[in-house]
């Protein structure tokens, strides 16, 4: 059976992911911050920031799929800022010079990226995989993540980078974030409502990680987002719908968010719409092309 190795297989996306490869016959392990007493698969310790490596970890390595780093969701002190990025950016450093160091060539390395790539900018222009990088702060974390991903084509590997979109899932994630004031009778639209969000459903994720996986001809940067083009007003009256609640209570305005929220507020407050073009041009076909079937299907 072919390795796959992967950081981040804990998460959201990654125990998804490992157990779909699993079922398809590869050999899934796993890097782990410490150990579970019954692991569904294979797993070493890893620490990037003492620079530990269990042994063993990296050998005969087919594809390496780099999935961890902190979330973004949690407030942006300085110092959790600061870790958004070291968990990303010092991670990938990390693995790539056990690599060199060990003389492992993995046929590919798969990086996980985001659409923050493009920024959190409001605007009428759809972004594809041909924009460059916003001069933000997500926009940085994105840009020089995938720059550490690119480094591992010097080991003659192809590297595929998924820039993500808010996944939707039925456990966990931004879609429970979003709905549990709707759930209290206290759902609202946020600021103008008009901004945009870039969604995918985790099924639909998966799947592209996988399609990554198997297919020798994705190579490069790839959007991971449906190509329904949504505002946060439409998701939370969808929402709403979804969950036969009605919103009565008047818009959030934007100076209360941003008191709450502080610099993370962006990420409530602004958006864009993201092409899917790209991936569906190689034969990708969403499963959840748009936002009710994806909610019916969760909720």
């Amino acid at each position: 059976m072919k390795k796959i190795l992967i950081s981040g297989a804990t998460g959201l996306v990654g125990k998804k992911l490992s157990r779909k490869l699993y079922e398809r016959g590869y050999q899934v392990e796993t890097l782990v911050r410490s150990k579970s007493r019954k692991p569904d698969f294979k797993s070493y310790i890893w620490d990037y920031e003492n620079g530990f490596l269990e042994e063993g970890a990296l050998d005969n390595t087919y594809i390496f799929i780099h999935l961890a780093g902190a979330p973004i969701s949690n407030r942006w002190t300085g110092s959790y800022k600061k870790k958004i990025y070291t968990s990303r950016i010092n991670s990938a450093q990390f693995i790539y010079e056990q690599m060199q160091e060990q003389n492992i060539h993995p046929e590919a390395v798969i990086s996980s990226s985001a659409v923050g790539f493009y920024g959190q900018v409001t605007s009428g222009h759809i972004f594809s995989e041909e924009d460059l990088p916003a001069e933000d702060f997500l926009g940085k974390v994105c840009n020089d993540w995938e720059q550490k991903a690119l480094q591992f084509q010097n080991l003659g590997s192809r590297v595929v980078r998924v820039r993500t979109a808010t996944v939707l899932s039925e456990k966990g994630g931004a879609l429970e974030v979003f709905r549990k004031p709707i759930d209290f009778n206290f759902g609202s639209v946020l600021g103008t409502g008009q901004q945009y969000v870039p969604w995918i459903h985790i099924d639909d994720l998966v799947d592209i990680y996988f399609k990554a996986v198997e297919d020798v001809a994705m190579n490069g940067s790839y959007n991971a987002s449906a190509p329904d083009f949504i505002t946060n007003e439409i998701l939370t009256k969808k929402l709403a719908s979804h969950l036969h609640k009605r919103i009565w209570l008047p818009n959030i305005p934007k100076f209360l968010i941003k008191a709450i929220l502080g610099e993370m507020s962006v990420l409530a407050l602004e958006g864009s719409r993201i092409s899917s073009r790209k991936i569906e041009d190689l034969g990708f076909k969403f499963k959840y092309s748009h936002l009710d079937s994806a909610l019916s299907d969760i909720l």
